[in-house]
């Protein structure tokens, strides 16, 4: 399998229209009342929408224990707070982070990335029938990548059911831990996704690295979709702040994926907006009556704050824009 080199033949087009957001910009506060929220992930359970996403210590100061925060709404446009999962011990002693959460019969699954481990970060599953307190797998980690083209890290997990398997994309470093670039692995859906559970579908090379000019070294954080007969994949290009702007791929077997376009799909903001530092980390989720909401993080203050924004997607057959009906 190797990775898309070019964008499709029909890819280039003029730069999308300013995202219209569900409601205001929100973020958790930190120790010192400083809004920043990361790395978001939205489900449905029953009538309630719940999302995940990464939130600094608690402790001033502290270098350790980050962790995710959950929030409720009853929209999608105003959020509460309702809980926090705290990393454990051994592999998530120094933290966790960049949920990716799916509804399966009616539980949550989470799967989230330990933290501050550099190369030996790893992908850990949790699960919950109320989506806020969990039990975590006793495999955990479940998922390191496979393959001499990567360090053996993985972060920034999302899943999504297809067939009769669970996708899971993620992102992972180049042996020098230098180059960010994503792969997929699958599991049967009747597994367990423990540690054993996981093939590897990228093992000899990368289902998407970076090589247009706006990504630069960078593309993580993958959030997927399934559009007709093909797969989606938004996706960060840059690291945070260098710009960080969202892209998207397509792929009919989740394996080999092309970009969809060659400018950003949602770029940052103008300066003087809200997100003039980033628009990053997407999250992608479809509702009920089969909306598309992608989720992501921004802010304008190079990263000294984040606050976590959505807008709908729309779509024509398989492909995404951004703006009001046509």
């Amino acid at each position: 399998m190797t990775q898309s080199s070019t964008a499709a033949p029909d890819a280039t087009r003029a730069t999308p229209p300013a995202a219209e957001l569900l409601g205001e910009p929100w973020a958790v506060g930190r120790a010192d009342g400083t809004p920043f929220s990361k790395d978001p992930s939205v489900v449905r359970l029953g009538e309630r929408y719940l999302m995940y996403f990464t939130l600094p210590p608690e402790q001033p100061g502290a270098r350790r224990g980050w962790h995710v925060g959950i929030a409720e709404s009853p929209d999608l446009r105003s959020w509460t707070l309702v809980g926090r999962l705290h990393p454990a011990g051994g592999h998530e002693s120094r933290g966790l982070a960049a949920p990716g959460a799916i509804v399966l019969d009616g539980v949550v699954h989470l799967f989230y990335q330990s933290y501050g481990n550099g190369p030996r970060d790893a992908i850990c599953h949790a699960w919950s029938a109320d989506g806020v307190s969990f039990t975590r797998n006793d495999s955990n980690p479940v998922f390191r990548p496979t393959g001499a083209w990567n360090c053996g890290r993985a972060i920034d997990a999302d899943v999504m059911v297809d067939g009769a398997r669970l996708l899971l994309a993620y992102a992972t470093r180049d042996p020098q831990m230098g180059v960010q670039m994503v792969g997929v692995a699958e599991a049967a859906l009747d597994s367990g996704f423990g540690a054993d559970a996981w093939r590897d579908l990228s093992v000899d090379a990368p289902a998407l690295a970076p090589e247009l000019p706006w990504e630069l070294e960078c593309i993580e954080a993958p959030a997927l979709v399934r559009r007709g007969n093909r797969l989606v994949m938004f996706y960060a290009g840059g690291y945070n702040n260098e710009p960080q702007q969202i892209g998207y791929a397509v792929s009919e077997d989740g394996v080999h994926w092309t970009r969809g376009a060659s400018e950003p799909f949602l770029p940052n903001g103008r300066p003087g907006t809200w997100n003039s530092s980033e628009s990053g980390h997407p999250g992608v989720f479809t509702d009920a009556d089969g909306r598309t909401y992608l989720f992501f993080q921004g802010n304008d203050s190079g990263g000294r704050t984040n606050y976590l924004a959505a807008t709908e997607i729309l779509w024509d057959e398989d492909r995404p824009r951004l703006g009001p009906p046509e």
